[in-house]
């Protein structure tokens, strides 16, 4: 049994490479370990291949948990600002695109290689293609003598194991229950999981509209039943619904629920036919409703209602009718895309299971986890990063 480390650190994403950096930099031994070929997938593929490395408007009301107040400690401890500073660092040139999202202007790589150094530079082994099949409390449970962590490379023995190996959310880059399990083997309740920030699926007339709009998008305002709204981009696909306002509602819909969907953002679709009622009263209806909509959709809408005709010769209840199709929009998904296409995972390891100072089990002490397997979600457009961020922090400066 080889005593090498002082902790082991599995998953080499976001959380798990900011953990290790900061365990490095206390003199920490530092194992960190994956089962992937390459580095930090999810990092790459992120903002298109940009990387939304963070939100400079992060705060607690940014996410989603069972226990609100239990990111606070960690988001204050490491900011936006912190992995700024650091990102300059290393003269990664970056931008704010909209809503306080800030974006590399060249690659998302560029963020990987800049963790990949600091780890370097903090004296982490790095090994990549490392299966773990199995964690063990070493010495028959004394809860000093740590962990046993059994790989493809041989066993190890630590005082502090880590869990990074984040949620279910993208299968195809290498996505497993593994942390979850982990959890549960040593006695930490596990919140139901489910696929969030993910576009939303139809079934039958409904999806069949969709199918004919995709493509198309729509500066909208989405609702659910129990009130939440977020006021973004809608985009038609063939499967349905998506765009940032639709991702950012999937969080909150549950199976069986409608939202309601504001097609046109700030305009009273109302008001602006009645003006061209008076203004222009032989316009064909499906052309004055493509002036405040894309041409395909107000002639589909038109189309689903039976309506056409001048615009005089219409009343205004039927104009009505066609004002709330278009700003108060009911519709009930059959479901979401899954974690196919999931940015991330909503629940995980409960968080009344952990510090919130140190992300450590209160059960299982040496035993720590981080980022997306913990029941902490954000909001679309940079707060998961910062959340792995800063969750890799606090665990990095304790374990």
């Amino acid at each position: 049994m080889n005593k090498d480390f002082d902790v082991i650190i599995i998953g080499a994403g976001a959380a798990g490479l900011m953990c290790a950096i900061e365990a490095g930099k206390r003199g920490r031994r530092v194992w960190l370990v994956d089962h992937a070929k390459k580095t930090a997938e999810k990092i790459r593929i992120s903002g298109g291949g940009r990387c939304n490395f963070t939100n400079i408007h992060t705060k607690p009301v940014n996410f989603l948990s069972q226990n609100p107040h239990f990111c606070k400690s960690a988001l204050s401890r490491y900011t936006p600002r912190d992995f700024i500073a650091l990102v300059k660092k290393h003269g990664i040139k970056w931008h704010e695109k909209t809503l306080g999202q800030l974006f590399c202007d060249d690659s998302s790589q560029q963020i990987i290689d800049m963790l990949l150094k600091e780890c370097a530079d903090a004296g982490v082994r790095l090994d990549m293609e490392t299966s773990v099949d199995a964690i063990e409390r070493a010495e028959g449970g004394n809860s000093g003598s740590g962990y046993i962590v059994r790989t493809s490379r041989g066993a190890q023995q630590a005082p502090s194991v880590v869990i990074a190996t984040g949620g279910l959310s993208i299968p195809k880059i290498g996505a497993t229950r593994f942390g979850f399990d982990i959890a549960r083997q040593f006695g930490l309740n596990v919140l139901d999981t489910r696929a969030a920030l993910v576009p939303l699926t139809f079934q039958n007339a409904l999806l069949e509209r969709c199918k004919e709009m995709t493509g198309l998008s729509v500066d909208a305002t989405v609702k659910t039943e129990g009130g939440r709204a977020f006021s973004e981009g809608l985009l038609f696909t063939h499967r349905g619904l998506s765009g940032p306002s639709i991702l950012q509602i999937s969080s909150y819909w549950l199976e069986g629920q409608s939202i309601n969907v504001n097609l046109t953002r700030g305009v009273d679709v109302f008001e602006v036919l009645k003006n061209h009622k008076n203004s222009q009263p032989k316009q064909e209806i499906q052309n004055a409703l493509s002036d405040i909509l894309p041409k395909r959709l107000a002639q589909s809408i038109c189309d689903e209602l039976d309506i056409k005709g001048r615009i005089a010769e219409l009343s205004d209840k039927v104009l009505m009718a066609i004002a709330t199709r278009v700003n108060e929009w009911q519709i009930k998904p059959s479901g979401t895309e899954g974690y196919r296409t999931a940015e991330v995972t909503l629940g995980g390891v409960d968080t009344s299971e952990l510090s919130s100072q140190t992300m450590e089990s209160r059960k299982a002490p040496g035993l720590y986890f981080i980022g997306e397997v913990v029941d902490v979600t954000g909001h679309l457009g940079g707060f998961n990063f910062q959340w792995a961020w800063a969750s890799g922090h606090a665990a990095g400066q304790s374990a």
